[in-house]
Parts: structure tokens; C-alpha cells; sequence
């Protein structure tokens, strides 16, 4: 699922180097993603969250199957009709990637996931959860230093990171490793903390260039919605308002944490923000690069 977004096409990436003997089948919600998919020789199939009817000829005989959802109050009700399928479809295990959350979380996004994770264990289908925290790569799409500088939502208050090629290749693993080794399992991917103040200090050592960052908060993100500059249902506005302000008191003190299981799994550090932004130094310059407007 997924391999057309950020995530999932590096996990896909990861499987095209070692499946594991397994068979890969891809499912897409779009008629043209399909066309294009098995053009290029894919075993693709349609398979949208948001029509069940999909789910059996794409279910069928498999073994194993990633959960990859938008952050939105739909993924309760998609998540649900897919674990049903999947219990019919005879599928043994299910990779979920969640969030970092703490256990008694109130932020609407972490109870949805909570929500989700609790039916698939209900589910007798054994299930592995991926609990990823702040993506580095929001560093190329929501957050970019455009001119030298980026904007941060959480202000001085240290936040963990994750690189998406080690949360994809621990989705490979544990897809490749099966249920006998990674089921009922949590599996923790915070792999260094920074403040806005050491990760501007981090990205200006490997630039070579002075990066600065712009703290917005609550308010800024609700004129952003208003404007109809970020385009959210409603319900997903609240959660990001609600997310800010509990960084802001200190109940979220725990996503400033690191909790990582890279290493574990894959059996070598995980990328820290410096290798990172190596990885990456030209598309991050090229937005250092750029000028407003």
C-alpha cells in the first residue's frame, strides 16, 4: 500500500533490492497508477481504503500486507473494513505504521491510531506496529529551508527524528522476517533528538551555509487553513491545533525523546540528521537557494 506516496515507494525501493523470495503484490487507488504499474512489468492491482469492494481480488492469497493510511478520522473506519477482509482472505500477518505516541495519548491523530492498533490485535491476525516519530524528510516537502531558513511548529522544544529510508527498511525487514519473528511487536524509531536551535546548527555544518528557522505556532497553522493554503478536512484542522498546544504545555514532552529500534532490527546505526542531510545536500541547497516569491 502506498508506493506512490513518500513512504511507501522507499519501502518498495527496499523490497526490490532483497523481497526475500516473497512475491510482491501492489495495490493503487488510481486507474492510471495501475496502468502505469504494471507497464513497467508490476504485479499491481486496485485496492482503495475507501471501497471495500476492491479488497477480495486484491487480498487474495496473500500472506503478509503493509497498513499504510492517511492521518485523518477515515483511517478508523478504512482500517477496520481492510482487517475484516484480510481475516477472510486468510492473511497471517499485518505491518501497521502508527505513531510515536505515549500509551494514555489525547492529541485526536495518536487516539485514532490507537484506535486502529487495538482492533488489529483483536483481529487474530498477528500484527507488527512500526511507531515512527518526526520524518526528516517534512525537511523537503512541509518544512524546507527556502532561503535559509525553515519553519518549525514546536519551537525550542526537542523533537526525535527518523529517516525514511530507516523506517522503509525495517518495513522490509520485519515483511521479509514474517510473524514467527516480529509478531506482537512494537517497534520504536525516534533515532536522535534536536532542538530548532541544533538542527539549524546541524544543517548549516553540512551546507556550508548559515540556516536559520521561523517558529510559528497554533494560530499561524489555523491562518493557514483559513487562507486555504494547506487544504485538511476539518477534523484533521482540530488535531493539528490540538497536537501544537499540548508540544506547547508539555504533555508531548515524550516526542522529544529517542526510542530506537534501528539498530535491532537492521543491525547498524540509524542515518542521525547530519548523514541525512548529507544524503541529501543538493535538494536542500537547491531550496537554501531559492528566493521568496
Amino acid at each position: 500500500m502506498g508506493t506512490t506516496g513518500q513512504t511507501g515507494r522507499h519501502i518498495l525501493d527496499e523490497l526490490d533490492r532483497d523481497a526475500g523470495g516473497a512475491r510482491i503484490r501492489i495495490g493503487v487507488r488510481k486507474q492510471k497508477d495501475l496502468e502505469r504499474l504494471r507497464a513497467e512489468g508490476r504485479k499491481a492491482v486496485l485496492f482503495d481504503l475507501d471501497d471495500p469492494r476492491t479488497f477480495a481480488a486484491a487480498l487474495c492469497g496473500v500472506d503478509r500486507m503493509n497498513i499504510l493510511t492517511g492521518y485523518t478520522i477515515a483511517m478508523t473506519h478504512q482500517t477496520k473494513t481492510v482487517v475484516d477482509a484480510a481475516k477472510k482472505a486468510g492473511v497471517r500477518h499485518i505491518v501497521n505504521q502508527g505513531v510515536f505516541a505515549a500509551d494514555d495519548a489525547t492529541d485526536s491523530k495518536y487516539s485514532w491510531f490507537a484506535l486502529v492498533e487495538a482492533y488489529i490485535e483483536a483481529s487474530d491476525i498477528a500484527w507488527t506496529h512500526l511507531h515512527p516519530n518526526v520524518f526528516l524528510e517534512n525537511m523537503l516537502s512541509t518544512s524546507p529551508p527556502v532561503g535559509g531558513t525553515f519553519e518549525t511548529f514546536w519551537g525550542e522544544n526537542r523533537v526525535g527524528y527518523v529517516a525514511l529510508h530507516d523506517l522503509a527498511a525495517v518495513t522490509a525487514k520485519v515483511l521479509r522476517d514474517g510473524p514467527e519473528r516480529h509478531g506482537s511487536r512494537d517497534y520504536y524509531l525516534s533515532t536522535e533528538t534536536m532542538t530548532s536551535t541544533e538542527l539549524a546548527a546541524a544543517l548549516s555544518d553540512v551546507l556550508d551555509r548559515k540556516i536559520g528557522f521561523a517558529t510559528l505556532g497554533p494560530a499561524d497553522l489555523e491562518e493557514r487553513f483559513k487562507k486555504g493554503t494547506v487544504e485538511v478536512e476539518d477534523w484533521y484542522a482540530r488535531s493539528g491545533f490540538e497536537l501544537l498546544t499540548q508540544f506547547a504545555d508539555g504533555r508531548m514532552g515524550y516526542m522529544g525523546t529517542v526510542k530506537d529500534d534501528v539498530p535491532y532490527l537492521l543491525g547498524r546505526p540509524a542515518i542521525g540528521v547530519r548523514a541525512w542531510a548529507e544524503m541529501h545536500r543538493e535538494q536542500l541547497l537547491a531550496f537554501v537557494d531559492q528566493t521568496e516569491g
